[in-house]
């Protein structure tokens, strides 16, 4: 087994908790392991995407031409309009 150096203590909603416990024991793990594992899971993640939705398609916004020259101002108006005629 591998030394710890630094300890971490954090708060959990019960249910949080119970699900981690349940999931420990199908595992044959202490939680403690198991949350390990979901933190090196989770750094893995490449910063990509870990971005906001928005940030990961900023490159598309503005790229389609609708052919209604005033969309991004009024889109609201364009939508009540659309859903009053029911289609």
């Amino acid at each position: 087994m591998q030394y710890m150096e630094d300890q971490l203590t954090i708060r959990l909603p019960r249910e949080l908790s119970r699900a981690l416990r349940q999931r420990a024991t199908q595992m044959q793990r202490k939680p403690s392991e198991v949350v390990r594992i979901a933190v090196k899971e989770f750094l893995a993640i490449p910063e990509r995407m870990r971005e906001r939705p928005v940030e990961r398609v900023r490159d598309l916004i503005g790229s389609l031409n609708s052919g209604i020259p005033d969309l991004a101002t009024r889109h609201r108006d364009y939508i009540i309009k659309k859903l009053r005629r029911g289609g």
